[in-house]
C-alpha cells in the first residue's frame, strides 16, 4: 500500500521522526511546519492522510482540522491528531472538529502504522465512490457534496457480553442512535445481515469467544461488508487493536469508555456510513441511467448491444431458440409535425408502456433509437414470437393513445419484423439485419402488420 501523507508539526525533530517511520514503509511524505502551510498544501496537492500536531503557533491543530473539514475539496482527507494532550476532553474536541483519530506522543509504531494503513484503505474506497458519483452529479442528480448529513440519527448494533456494560453504553448512545443490544456474537452476525445498521460496536469482553472472529465474519459477508465496526478493547491490548484494524475494523476505543468520546466516534462513523451509502446510491443511479432510456424507461441501445450477445451465447449453449421483434411506429414523423415533439414524446412513452405490459417477464424490451423498439425473446420459436408480436400490434392499434396535449385520442399503429436465431452460424449483426429487413417488408407492404424473416 502506498499513499501521500502530510506531517504537520512545528518541531523539526518530531517531523523528522514521523517522516523516517513513514518512509520506511514506502509512504510518500510531505511536511509542513504550521497550519497555514498545511492548508495550502492540502488545497493544491492530493493528500491521502494528515498527521496533525495540535499545539502549534498561529493556527492550532483543532482549527486546521475544522478548516480542512469545512472545505469540500479537503473534507474527505482523514486527519489523525498527534499530540501530547491525553485528556478525554481533548480527544472529544478533536473528534468534533472532524479528526478521525488520535495518537499520543511518544507515538507507538504499531498503532501509527496500523492506523495510517486502515484510514488510507477507507479513503481509497470513499475516493473511488466519489469519483464514480461525479458522473451522477454532472448529469443532474443530487449534489454529491450534500452526502454528509451529520444530524441524522443512526441505527447501532451493540454486541456486548455483559449486562452492566450493555446498559451503560446503550444509555450513552441514546441521544444519537437507536441501539439494538445482543449478547450472543453469532446471533449478532445474523442480526447485522438482516437489518440496516449504520454501526456495529463490538465490546471485547467475552469470556469464551474471540471478538475478532465476529469482526472478520462481518467483513466477509456481502450484506455487512461496508458497515463500520467500532471495537472496545482493554487498555494495553495493542496487539488486539492492530489485528482488528488489519481485519478491517474501522475504529476503536480503550476502556474505561468516556461517554463523550464514544458519542463523538460513533457520530463520525454513522456520518461516514450515511455519506458512503449516498455515494453508492448515486453510483447505482448512474449505472441505471447509463443503460436506461430516459424518455421511456426501457433499456437503451447500449444495454441491448451488450445483453443480446449474452442471450445468444446462452441460447446456443443450451440448444434453445431465441427470437427478436423489431418494431417501428408507423408515420411517427407526422405526429411530430402535426402536434409537436411534446406530443411525440408522450406517444413514445405510451408505446413503451404497452410493450412493457405485453412482453413476458423473461423478454428484454429496449428502445433501439427514435421511434424504433426491439424485444428479445429467449426460448421463443419464430411461431411463438409472431404470436407475441401480433398481440402487441393489436394492443397498439385497438386502443387510441389518449394524449392530453393533442386535440383528441390518437390512432397509432406499428409495423414489426421478426427474426429467429440460426443455431451455430448467426451473429448479432446478422440477426438484427434479418429483423430489420422483415420490418422494412412490413412497412413496404402497407404497415400495421407483422412479418417474419425467412428462417
Amino acid at each position: 500500500m502506498t499513499a501521500r501523507i502530510l506531517v504537520v508539526d512545528d518541531v523539526p525533530a518530531n517531523v523528522k521522526l514521523l517522516e523516517a517511520r513513514l518512509l520506511a514503509e514506502y509512504f510518500d511524505v510531505l511536511t509542513a511546519s504550521d497550519g497555514y502551510a498545511a492548508l495550502a498544501l492540502c488545497e493544491k496537492t492530493p493528500i491521502d492522510l494528515v498527521l496533525l500536531d495540535i499545539m502549534m503557533p498561529g493556527l492550532d491543530g483543532f482549527e486546521v482540522c475544522e478548516r480542512l473539514k469545512a472545505n469540500p475539496k479537503t473534507a474527505h482527507i482523514p486527519v489523525v491528531m498527534v499530540t501530547a494532550l491525553d485528556q478525554p476532553s481533548d480527544r472529544v474536541r478533536g473528534l468534533k472538529a472532524g479528526a478521525d483519530d488520535f495518537l499520543t506522543k511518544p507515538v507507538n509504531d504499531l498503532q501509527l502504522m496500523s492506523r495510517v494503513k486502515s484510514l488510507v484503505r477507507l479513503k481509497n474506497v470513499s475516493d473511488e465512490l466519489r469519483l464514480r458519483a461525479q458522473t451522477a452529479q454532472t448529469i443532474g442528480l443530487e449534489d454529491v457534496g450534500r452526502a454528509d448529513r451529520p444530524d441524522e440519527p443512526g441505527n447501532v448494533l451493540l454486541v456486548d457480553g455483559r449486562g452492566s456494560s450493555q446498559e451503560r453504553l446503550q444509555r450513552a448512545l441514546k441521544p444519537i442512535a437507536e441501539v439494538s443490544v445482543i449478547s450472543d456474537p453469532q446471533a449478532a452476525l445474523f442480526e447485522a445481515a438482516e437489518n440496516n445498521f449504520d454501526l456495529v460496536i463490538v465490546n471485547a469482553n467475552f469470556d469464551d469467544y474471540d471478538p475478532l472472529r465476529l469482526c472478520s465474519q462481518l467483513r466477509s459477508l456481502e450484506r455487512t461488508r461496508f458497515i463500520p465496526i467500532l471495537l472496545i478493547a482493554e487498555q494495553g491490548s495493542d496487539e488486539l487493536v492492530v489485528r482488528a484494524l488489519d481485519l478491517g475494523v474501522t475504529d476503536y476505543l480503550m476502556r474505561p469508555v468516556d461517554p463523550n468520546e464514544l458519542i463523538a466516534r460513533s457520530m463520525t462513523q454513522i456520518r461516514r456510513k450515511h455519506c458512503n451509502d449516498r455515494l453508492r446510491s448515486s453510483v447505482q443511479q448512474t449505472i441505471e441511467l447509463a443503460v436506461t432510456d430516459g424518455l421511456t424507461g426501457l433499456h437503451n441501445r447500449r444495454y441491448f448491444d451488450t445483453h443480446l450477445k449474452l442471450l445468444m451465447d446462452r441460447a446456443a449453449a443450451r440448444g434453445r431458440p431465441l427470437s427478436i421483434c423489431m418494431t417501428d411506429i408507423d408515420r411517427f414523423k407526422q405526429v411530430n409535425d402535426t402536434y409537436g415533439h411534446d406530443v411525440g414524446d408522450e406517444v413514445l412513452r405510451e408505446f413503451a408502456n404497452r410493450i412493457r405490459t405485453t412482453v413476458r417477464g423473461a423478454d428484454l424490451a429496449c428502445r433501439f433509437g427514435g421511434e424504433e423498439f426491439i424485444v428479445v425473446m429467449p426460448d421463443t420459436s419464430a411461431e411463438m414470437a409472431a404470436g407475441v408480436a401480433e398481440r402487441l400490434r393489436t394492443i397498439i392499434e385497438s386502443l387510441p393513445f389518449a394524449i392530453p396535449q393533442a386535440d383528441g385520442p390518437l390512432k397509432v399503429t406499428a409495423s414489426m419484423g421478426i427474426a429467429t436465431l440460426r443455431p451455430g452460424s448467426d451473429t448479432a449483426e446478422a440477426l438484427l439485419k434479418r429483423a430489420d429487413m422483415a420490418l422494412y417488408q412490413a412497412k413496404h407492404e402497407g404497415r400495421n402488420r407483422v412479418v417474419a424473416a425467412a428462417a
